[in-house]
C-alpha cells in the first residue's frame, strides 16, 4: 500500500459510505479492510466516521477485522476465550473488562519487545518464526492460565436466578484494584517457573 502517511501523532479519518467503502482522506484513495488491518499493524492511528451521519464506526470496524482475519484460518481468540468474553456483555464486569483486557495485552506486547529485544542482543538478529511462535504459545497458555486463577474474572458468570446475592466488598474499586495486583504477581510468577506452561 504506497500510502502518503498521517504525520507523526496524527490521526488518520476513515470514512465509511452507504456503499460499505471505506475511504482514506489522508491519502484520498478506497481502502479495503485488510488495509486497515496492515495500517494496525504498522501502528498508524486512524477512526472511521459514517460518512453521512458523521457516527464512530471505528470499534465496528475493528471488530469486522477480527472477524475477518479469524473466518479466513488466522484463529487467534480461543472458543473458550470468546465464550467467557460473551458471558461479560450485560454483566457487572463489563465497565472494568475493557481496562483489563487492555492492561494484559499491554503487558503481553510489552513482554514480546523484550523477548525480541533479548534475541537482537544475543545474536544480533531477530529471532526464528519457530522460536516467536513458541513464546506467543506459550504466552497465550499462562494468559489463559491467569485467567482462570484470577477468581474476579474466571469465576465471574452471569448468576443464577435462584442464586442469593452475596454481600458486595466495601468498595468495588479497591477490590477489584486488589484483584488487578494480584493477577499481576501470578502472572509474574508463571513467566518465571520454567516448563510451567507447556
Amino acid at each position: 500500500m504506497a500510502d502518503k502517511k498521517a504525520g507523526a501523532g496524527e490521526t488518520v479519518v476513515i470514512k465509511k459510505y452507504a456503499n460499505r467503502r471505506l475511504y482514506n482522506t489522508a491519502t484520498s484513495a478506497y481502502v479495503t479492510l485488510e488495509d486497515l488491518a496492515k495500517m494496525v499493524r504498522e501502528g498508524t492511528e486512524f477512526v472511521v466516521y459514517d460518512a453521512k451521519t458523521n457516527d464512530d464506526l471505528t470499534r465496528q470496524i475493528l471488530t469486522q477485522i477480527i472477524f475477518e482475519e479469524e473466518s479466513r484460518g488466522e484463529a487467534l481468540l480461543p472458543v473458550q476465550f470468546l465464550r467467557q468474553l460473551i458471558g461479560f456483555y450485560g454483566g457487572q464486569m463489563q465497565g472494568v473488562l475493557p481496562g483489563y483486557l487492555e492492561m494484559s495485552l499491554d503487558n503481553f506486547s510489552r513482554q514480546q519487545e523484550q523477548i525480541r529485544s533479548q534475541f537482537s542482543k544475543a545474536f544480533g538478529a531477530a529471532p526464528g518464526a519457530g522460536l516467536m511462535d513458541e513464546a506467543v504459545k506459550r504466552n497465550m497458555v499462562l494468559f489463559s492460565e491467569a485467567m482462570k486463577m484470577w477468581p474476579g474474572l474466571s469465576a465471574m458468570t452471569p448468576p443464577s436466578p435462584a442464586a442469593e446475592p452475596k454481600a458486595a466488598p466495601a468498595d468495588p474499586l479497591d477490590e477489584m484494584r486488589r484483584q488487578m495486583d494480584e493477577m499481576r504477581s501470578q502472572l509474574d510468577k508463571l513467566s518465571k517457573t520454567p516448563g510451567k506452561a507447556g
